[in-house]
């Protein structure tokens, strides 16, 4: 497995697991839509000062998405997407010591992204929308290929698997061989199983279960289960209220072999996993004095 990613003038250290602290500027995002905004309006001050934050707080990078996701979410327009995103971006690349991601499946809000200084590109659809393969080869930035079953407006319709790990990892698997043919090179690649994406709570807590089994795929494993609905299902509370059990959640996928974790809360998330760190370094010690 690498231990770094090279994202344009910038090189991540995957050494150690880190920290993608999530900055929606969207109106409806699940837990944190409109957050960001001042009467209507996406504030650039707001985003800015959100993540200069999430840097001090420990995240090594910032994941700027301007399209909801969320189950039922409503689609926009290319415009409305770019008008969110690109001032963010600029400033963040002009103003922060961070990586800086781009949640997007649009190809020209990847350009555009990448123009303006963007270091990775992280992609719900695993390029499956059409131009993004191609403009992902272009523009040479790392991206994270994520297993969605079905679209947002009714991906979590009843979602069915056979063996719901092998499924994502043969989906995966069958997106990274497309990305290397269209000439992205693998140490490029970052995978996600999708949590929440077309799955059941079992579904998820299977994959949790079982994440490691995604290490067969090579690929740093990125992880985003920060306040979803599984952990709500599990702990009977609503999006603002789920912080524990989303830590809980970080430190398990950690363990089980994820690289990245997005998080919306960074501070508390990081100092989880220093503690994660430092009982599994003292393990390596103990093992080693045998």
């Amino acid at each position: 497995m690498m231990s770094y990613l090279d994202c344009g003038d910038r090189r991540l250290s995957l050494k150690q697991p880190v920290v993608m602290g999530i900055l929606n500027v969207t109106p409806d995002s699940f837990s944190d839509g409109g957050e960001l905004f001042s009467q209507d309006q996406l504030s650039l001050e707001k985003a800015t000062a959100r993540a200069r934050a999430m840097v001090a707080e420990g995240a090594a990078i910032i994941d700027v998405g301007g399209e909801s996701t969320r189950p039922g979410a409503e689609s926009i327009t290319i415009q409305q997407e770019l008008n969110r995103v690109a001032l963010v971006v600029e400033r963040i690349c002009s103003e922060l010591d961070v990586a800086v991601s781009v949640d997007t499946s649009t190809p020209a809000v990847m350009r555009e992204a990448a123009a303006l200084g963007a270091h990775l590109i992280n992609d719900v659809r695993a390029l499956h929308r059409s131009g993004a393969l191609c403009t992902a080869q272009e523009l040479g930035l790392p991206v994270s290929l994520m297993h969605m079953k079905g679209e947002p407006g009714h991906m979590q319709d009843d979602p069915h698997y056979e063996d719901v790990v092998e499924e994502v990892i043969a989906f995966l698997a069958e997106r990274i061989r497309v990305c290397q043919d269209a000439g992205i090179a693998k140490e490029k690649i970052i995978i996600d199983p999708g949590f929440g994406f077309g799955k059941s709570l079992q579904h998820n807590l299977i994959l949790l279960n079982r994440l490691a089994r995604l290490e067969v795929l090579d690929a740093p494993i990125l992880v985003g289960l920060s306040r979803k609905s599984t952990i709500g299902k599990i702990v009977g509370r609503e999006s603002h209220e789920r912080l524990n059990g989303s830590l809980s959640a970080a430190v398990l996928a950690v363990s089980n072999g994820a690289r990245i974790v997005r998080v919306h809360d960074v501070r508390p998330t990081v100092e989880a996993l220093q503690v994660l760190r430092a009982v599994t370094e003292e393990n390596s010690q103990d093992e080693k004095s045998e």
